[in-house]
């Protein structure tokens, strides 16, 4: 599907590029920031930006100013400006497009892919508040697939939690977990609308590996209930699977409304990969 421009038209949403700090992309200002305020220059860049669009000054939809522009008014070459507004777009800030600029992105969460942070954490990262809601809690006897997982009998006890993850009182994941009770004994007995099933998780013991396996899905029924979303919204499923040393912790199936969050992460390409077990 093409991607459609914003309108340079919108009196709302389009960007006047008067700035007191990065000026006007045809008429530049000779003003610059402190210099007790640069660190990072790409860092500084990105941390300006964000300040002025979660100051609501730079609404959705507004264009920001060039490359060369911010290049320019920051003192730094264009390779830095560009890394900076490339990091914004691929972490959800901005939404570029060829031959136009750069603008601010409707608002969508941002959530770590290649690191397991408790949902709380990530919320409250991001200046929102976090509250759950049980769905589901507990003991169920393990099938062949999650015996063979966890290394147990069939039918030996298994827990499992399903629960609604909200942002500000919006529903931003949908967290069906089964837990090995060999790891966690007293799984059922936590309240998770105070403690979150990865903070409580982490108490109990060192995560040494985590495998993700991400698809595109669409929402089933109680999905579409409990997500507050319609049939056809994409939702990204991250198929979860956690070990302590040699036991398996969890298996998860997290559910992301896609209109509300991205997944992404950095890694250096110097370590060498594991492939997935088969």
């Amino acid at each position: 599907m093409k991607k459609e421009s914003p309108k340079e038209t919108n009196t709302m949403g389009v960007a006047n590029l008067e700035d007191p700090v990065l000026g006007n992309d045809s008429v530049r200002s000779k003003t610059t920031l402190p210099k007790e305020q640069f660190g990072v220059p790409y860092q500084n860049i990105k941390n300006y930006i964000i300040a002025r669009i979660e100051a609501g000054e730079w609404m959705p939809e507004t264009r920001i100013p060039s490359e060369n522009h911010i290049a320019s008014t920051f003192g730094v070459s264009r390779g830095t400006a560009h890394r900076a507004l490339r990091e914004l777009t691929s972490e959800g800030y901005l939404v570029g497009f060829q031959g136009i600029g750069r603008f601010v992105a409707k608002t969508k969460q941002y959530a770590p892919l290649l690191e397991v942070k408790p949902i709380s954490q990530e919320i409250s990262e991001r200046g929102e508040t976090h509250s759950a809601k049980v769905l589901l809690l507990a003991q169920e006897p393990a099938t062949p697939e999650l015996a063979l997982t966890f290394g147990l009998n069939v039918d030996s006890p298994v827990y499992r939690s399903t629960i609604v993850h909200r942002a500000d009182g919006r529903p931003v994941q949908l967290a069906e977990r089964y837990v090995n009770p060999q790891f966690a004994p007293d799984y059922l007995k936590q309240d998770f609308t105070e403690i979150t099933p990865s903070e409580y998780l982490f108490k109990l013991g060192t995560l040494t590996e985590v495998e993700h396996i991400i698809e595109a899905v669409l929402p089933d029924n109680s999905a579409q209930r409990f997500l507050s979303i319609d049939a056809n919204e994409p939702c990204l499923l991250i198929h979860r699977t956690t070990w302590s040393n040699a036991i398996v912790v969890t298996q998860a199936r997290l559910l992301y409304p896609g209109s509300r969050i991205q997944l992404g992460g950095r890694f250096s390409p110097m370590s060498p990969a594991k492939p997935l077990a088969p």
